[in-house]
């Protein structure tokens, strides 16, 4: 406490003077994503959290912003043949090509479980085609969820995704088809695996999207020279983790100068630091994939580390760091 403070203290309850002194170092998490209000601005990277149970015991998830699901299909999919993970430098790969138990099971499921929490639901929809986006978007329709996240950029699955997630043209059609079945706002998620990731964020912008969120992985590959064969049976995959993640900047940066929507940052985010950044490059809110996996624990950690920082430097609402650094 200042001295000037202290002074004050003396002319008034101590009560109330702690009371003030708290207020002023009080800050709001809250953040808005396309009319849906979170807690604070932190969510979960489809495919790292399942949807929410393998975590529970683990993490709070009323303490989570939103969860955002694993990949959810119109039909159950079995994905890849194994091995389909990897370890690499700064960080993984993967090929597990969005295996999932299908949208039947996930309504009967998990959205009840996930129901317990006060957290926002975000369901990531996979498809090999527009007609199995919009079944699972018209069957989400009437369910108790809060946002849709279209996942148009899986490097894993041979049809559709990154098919989507490339060109832009089909980008806008997948998102303009998507948004006649969807009740709920429409993240498109964007793949790093393209020439121009403005041009992709306005392409599906055009087509309707409430929000956007990136990066999905980077393609990789890994060969194990003493067998001299692929280390996943996929031969290529998914790379994520912090290795990625000065690029997941850069992209998220470009992307917020493209748009008028707002954005979810993800890409290699293990600290509050990291996540910060991601929203002084113009995220209005981050998602964390990769770093569940060797802490369960870290996605709660990052929300109270973005307090601690908007407490340390004064800003008073997240609202007020998005996109600062020019």
């Amino acid at each position: 406490m200042s001295a000037e403070n202290k002074m004050e203290c003396t002319a008034k309850n101590q009560a109330e003077c702690a009371a003030g002194n708290q207020t002023e170092r009080a800050v709001d998490m809250r953040v808005n994503i396309a009319g849906v209000e979170w807690k604070n601005p932190v969510t979960t990277a489809s495919g790292t959290f399942g949807s929410g149970a393998e975590f529970a015991e683990f993490v709070d998830l009323g303490r989570l912003g939103a969860v955002t699901t694993k990949g959810v299909a119109n039909v159950p999919w079995p994905g890849n043949p194994t091995p389909r993970v990897a370890e690499c430098y700064g960080g993984m790969m993967n090929a597990v090509g969005l295996q999932n138990p299908g949208i039947d099971l996930f309504c009967r499921r998990d959205i009840p479980f996930l129901r317990q929490y006060d957290t926002k639901i975000i369901v990531n929809v996979c498809g090999r085609s527009e007609r199995d986006y919009c079944e699972v978007a018209e069957r989400l329709s009437g369910e108790d969820v809060d946002m849709l996240e279209i996942n148009i950029s899986c490097p894993n699955v041979k049809e559709g995704g990154i098919a989507f997630g490339q060109d832009p043209k089909a980008a806008e059609d997948i998102t303009r088809a998507v948004k006649r079945y969807a009740k709920q706002p429409v993240i498109m998620k964007l793949s790093p695996n393209v020439t121009s990731i403005p041009e992709m964020a306005k392409a599906v912008e055009a087509g309707g999207a409430d929000a956007v969120s990136l990066i999905n992985t980077l393609t990789g590959m890994k060969i194990d020279i003493h067998r001299r064969q692929f280390v996943l049976a996929n031969k290529t995959g998914g790379v994520s983790g912090p290795g990625i993640h000065p690029i997941a900047v850069r992209m998220v940066y470009e992307a917020a100068h493209a748009v008028k929507v707002p954005i979810i940052g993800m890409g290699g985010i293990a600290s509050a630091e990291d996540a910060v950044e991601m929203i002084l490059a113009g995220a209005d809110a981050v998602s964390v994939g990769t770093a569940n996996f060797h802490d369960p624990a870290v996605t709660v950690e990052i929300a109270e580390g973005i307090e601690r920082y908007m407490q340390a430097y004064g800003f008073a609402k997240v609202s007020d760091m998005v996109g600062i650094v020019e």
